[in-house]
């Protein structure tokens, strides 16, 4: 009986470290039933292993119970959970997730992330014996994940905010339904020409990263690149010129001038009316007085009733530029360094999408000299001859650029 117990003893002592517990337990009840009557005790004292589990396993061969119908423990069987035995655990944690914690002075975390380290280490700081495991755990089962910060608060919002966004609307389907282009105008955010670290990713050979400079600092002799695009609602396209020079009201309008005499009027040959949505500052802001006389400029030039409705202050990102020409912009050239003006005009000008957006870029290496001031007389008299008329519903935000004097106008044929 002893060299037989053995025997089970050094078979075991093999092939234990290369089974699952649910085979090990089958393996002993198999030897047990080979062994008659007295083989669940047998197999018992040679492993070491507790005889219900043998008799167990015993039960499982004789039944042919497959491994996915079976559980490695019974239920209830193996170490119990940390909250089990530290009833305050689950508090205390979700104590420390809530947002309110970051400015109780009481709080371990009020000046730290709330990394897994930092909150096992302020869990055992409150009391509690808890591993990284256990938070990482806890983080899971109660349905938290890494969050980034969220831009939804838009500041006070303006009393006719609303009211504004039904006027521009209302405006744009009066002349989309006539037929008249509306376009969405905006800068893009300036960028670096050179070779700089440009956001996201693109393939390449493994291990053969784009190599780039370590510091954006701006080269004196490439410059900056002022992308100012010009949208088409109504024909889904895009056109953006590239600038060397600042970006002010005179470039914002030659940017439009140049939209319409390349793509505007041979698309809308019969138009006599062009309605711009912009944002409510920057180089096309309604506050700028070179931005309206720059485009009475245009409206005489091409004799365009040029209609301006601004977006409510604190709502640029609703601006239809930002998402239907600059965003795909900004995914066609990630993770390419923009080393000239050159790569920038041609990437903007590849930029693509299965809706059907086409864009067309150029080189704008004007110079446009900054503080050029436009004196009160000069505002006063394009509102006076009709020039610029203001719309009754906020005057400041809606306006009219008319091609001719109202005197002109007003003349019998």
């Amino acid at each position: 009986m002893a060299d037989l117990a053995e025997s089970v003893a050094r078979r075991y002592a093999v092939l234990r470290p290369h089974m699952t517990e649910f085979q090990r337990r089958l393996w002993l009840g198999a030897e047990a039933a080979e062994l008659g009557s007295s083989g669940v005790s047998i197999v018992a004292q040679a492993t070491g292993v507790a005889a219900d589990t043998v008799r167990r396993g015993r039960k499982e061969a004789e039944n042919g119970t497959a491994p996915g119908q079976a559980r490695s423990r019974r239920a209830g069987g193996g170490r119990k959970r940390a909250e089990n035995h530290d009833d305050g655990l689950v508090a205390a944690f979700d104590s420390l997730i809530d947002p309110v914690t970051r400015g109780d002075p009481e709080s371990p975390l009020r000046w730290t992330s709330k990394s897994i380290r930092a909150l096992t280490a302020a869990l055992r700081e409150k009391g509690h014996e808890v591993s990284d495991f256990v938070t990482r755990r806890l983080l899971r089962e109660g349905g938290y994940s890494l969050q980034a910060n969220a831009k939804t608060i838009e500041g006070n919002q303006h009393a006719d905010r609303d009211a504004q966004f039904e006027y521009l609307n209302d405006q744009a389907a009066d002349h989309l339904d006539a037929g008249d282009p509306v376009i969405s105008v905006d800068t893009k955010k300036k960028e670096l020409v050179g070779s700089y670290k440009n956001g996201g990713r693109e393939w390449r050979p493994a291990g053969d990263p784009e190599q780039v400079k370590v510091h954006d600092f701006a080269d004196k002799t490439l410059g900056k690149a002022n992308p100012y695009g010009v949208y088409d609602i109504g024909a889904n396209t895009g056109w953006v010129s590239v600038g060397t020079d600042h970006d002010t009201a005179e470039f914002a309008v030659n940017t439009i001038a140049t939209w319409w005499r390349e793509v505007g009027k041979p698309m809308y040959p019969t138009a006599a009316r062009l309605m711009i949505s912009a944002d409510g500052g920057g180089s096309n802001g309604y506050r700028t007085r070179l931005w309206k006389t720059e485009l009475a400029r245009l409206a005489a030039a091409t004799g365009l009733r040029i209609t301006v409705c601004h977006l409510p202050p604190g709502t640029s990102k609703w601006n239809k530029i930002e998402h239907r020409l600059f965003a795909h912009i900004s995914i066609n050239w990630r993770g390419r360094p923009l080393t000239s003006h050159e790569v920038i005009v041609e990437t903007i000008a590849a930029t693509t999408t299965s809706t059907g957006l086409t864009v067309r870029a150029e080189l704008d290496d004007t110079e446009y000299p900054k503080g050029i001031k436009i004196p009160d007389k000069q505002i006063k008299a394009l509102e006076t001859q009709g020039t610029l008329a203001r719309h009754q519903f906020h005057g400041e935000w809606n306006y009219t650029l008319n091609p001719e004097p109202r005197h002109a106008r007003d003349r019998p044929n």
